[in-house]
């Protein structure tokens, strides 16, 4: 994601106690947003995803000290995001005392009685066949599919090979479309 902002320039505010909370709101309005919609497209549920991306800018506020600027703002916030998500997910499942499977079944009802999805039927089909990827898998499709992020971005967020993430999204991808065409065929 390009920022529509000089970076560096925001990075220096953030760092400066006179300006650094108007950055970090300009931070906010800038990625709530993108981050938002990658939040949800891992957790589904709007609730969830709304006290996830609160979690994640209080994250990035408490560890604004800690920045250092080895990477982009959007990556260091995408990586705390991410963490969140899965964070969030191991203790659901964890708490639910389901395997993976229970859990998806779980998350698929959720997707049908959420009153913020309008998607149509083919909508539907494309968030069922992401929600049987792993978790892992499943961020970095999202991360490329809907947020074109590109391989080398995705590796610093995610702390993965350019190599590993392209097979993953290759598999992913591969996964999908056989599930959707499964879908098809019954119809």
């Amino acid at each position: 994601m390009k920022p529509s902002y000089n970076e560096s320039a925001l990075i220096s505010q953030l760092q400066h106690p006179d300006t650094c909370r108007q950055a970090f709101e300009q931070l906010v309005r800038h990625y709530s947003q993108p981050l938002y919609w990658q939040i949800r497209r891992m957790v589904l549920n709007h609730d969830d995803t709304d006290d996830l991306l609160q979690n994640t800018f209080i994250k990035a506020w408490t560890g604004l000290q800690q920045f250092r600027g080895e990477s982009s703002l959007s990556t260091w916030l995408y990586r705390i995001a991410m963490n969140e998500c899965l964070n969030f997910l191991t203790r659901r499942r964890e708490m639910l005392s389901m395997d993976d499977e229970e859990v998806q079944r779980v998350v698929m009802n959720q997707l049908d009685e959420d009153p913020w999805f309008d998607g149509d039927q083919a909508e539907r089909a494309l968030q069922q066949a992401i929600l049987t990827l792993h978790e892992k898998q499943r961020m970095v499709f999202n991360l490329r599919y809907f947020d074109e992020m590109g391989y080398e971005e995705m590796s610093r967020v995610l702390d993965t090979s350019v190599g590993a993430l392209k097979a993953s999204y290759h598999h992913a991808v591969k996964k999908i479309e056989h599930y959707v065409g499964e879908i098809a065929a019954n119809d």
